[in-house]
């Protein structure tokens, strides 16, 4: 039986040595064994690349992993919880029905029907109003929450302008001034990086490589000690993620929707004297605290609408978290980025973070940088959809 006190996430090379994070609810998913997304068209949309999908066929693949991930934080569960222990190494095995799939189509609908009768349609209540973390919803309270001091609040959430905080420009300008200053930050144009990669709870490093462009290109490549590769990367305009049989149901995921906005905004911050324009109805909040350390709050929305949420510390003004999300049918899908070990890159005085950790609904994942090299030439055809992965 699977231990559900210790939820396993999605990892490079692990998805088949325990189960995978996706879902109590993991609804009518189901995975084909291998899937060709054709690149240039139209995403790929779940119906047509998973079987027995009833309820999300009208949504891209993307959306619905992350729909995946969101119903396992939401009820604390993971795939094989839902689907079967078999499932856990063979994809196929997730069109199988199951109770607890069945429940959560009826589930689904119940939300459906209380947001559309009480507010307007609008996504109010979620999969993680009543469930918290727990497959059974609580209908005690609890009394140690009760008179315990509240958790801190994550930055994150849509905010409107604080009354007497610094402008949106004052902060932007601190930060770029932290890392180099304007006209040093503007002549890096590109760097590579060589690093290590490591899963959530996976021990084994991965080869990290980076290749990063002006004003906002990016490829990323994880090259596991097995022989499976994992690559993230954005032209400037479109963003993939190819993974290996292992980690994911399918060879090359596109991204898109807010998470596409999310992507391009992370590549813009590697160079960002243009930060200012790549988002608009800039406010700043109220300050907080992330790890006993002040930072002020700054929040803009993309082109499509998504928000994005950037946190600076107060101190150094260098940035520290980055938090995006986009909409599921269920909840928000949240991504959290966390920057830190800045350094000096050579020959560039210019600073960025060796170090980020990328926190969602489907893993925890760790990029140390050991080396930079600036202003190098890169081709076009690295940022170009990566060859999927087998």
């Amino acid at each position: 039986m699977t231990d559900r006190s210790k939820r396993p996430d999605i990892n490079v090379g692990a998805a088949f040595r325990r189960p995978v994070v996706c879902g109590a609810a993991a609804l009518a998913v189901a995975w084909l064994a291998s899937v060709t997304v054709v690149v240039g068209q139209q995403p790929q949309l779940a119906g047509a690349a998973f079987k027995n999908v009833q309820i999300l066929k009208d949504i891209p693949v993307d959306e619905f992993l992350g729909t995946m991930g969101f119903f396992s934080a939401a009820t604390g569960l993971n795939c094989t919880d839902c689907h079967s222990e078999e499932s856990g190494g063979n994809w196929a095995k997730y069109a199988d029905e199951s109770p607890l799939k069945i429940r959560a189509r009826g589930m689904m609908r119940m939300m459906n029907t209380i947001n559309a009768m009480n507010f307007g349609g609008r996504q109010v209540v979620t999969c993680f109003t009543c469930h918290r973390g727990v497959s059974r919803p609580s209908v005690m309270p609890s009394l140690d929450l009760l008179y315990s001091s509240p958790p801190p609040i994550e930055p994150g959430d849509p905010i409107t302008q604080a009354p007497n905080q610094p402008s949106v420009d004052q902060i932007l300008e601190t930060f770029v001034q932290a890392i180099g200053g304007a006209a040093r930050v503007a002549a890096l144009t590109s760097f590579t990086a060589q690093g290590t990669y490591t899963g959530f709870d996976d021990a084994e490093k991965s080869d990290l490589e980076v290749y990063a462009a002006a004003p906002g290109k990016h490829a990323i490549i994880a090259r596991g000690k097995s022989g499976d590769t994992t690559t993230w990367t954005f032209d400037g305009t479109n963003a993939w993620l190819a993974a290996p049989a292992v980690a994911k149901p399918i060879p090359l995921i596109p991204t898109t929707g807010a998470d596409l906005d999310g992507v391009k905004l992370e590549s813009q911050l590697r160079f960002p004297t243009m930060i200012k324009q790549a988002l608009t109805n800039w406010r700043v909040g109220y300050p907080t605290t992330i790890d006993d350390e002040d930072v002020a709050i700054v929040q803009g929305t993309t082109v499509n609408g998504a928000i994005a949420t950037l946190c600076f510390d107060r101190k150094t003004g260098l940035l520290v978290r980055y938090v995006r999300y986009a909409n599921s049918p269920v909840g928000r899908i949240v991504t959290r980025i966390d920057y830190s070990d800045y350094r000096d890159v050579p020959n560039a005085g210019v600073k960025i973070p060796f170090k980020w950790v990328v926190v969602g609904l489907t893993g925890r994942f760790t990029y140390q940088l050991t080396s930079v090299q600036p202003n190098v030439a890169i081709p076009a055809s690295r940022f170009a959809a990566p060859a999927p992965s087998r």
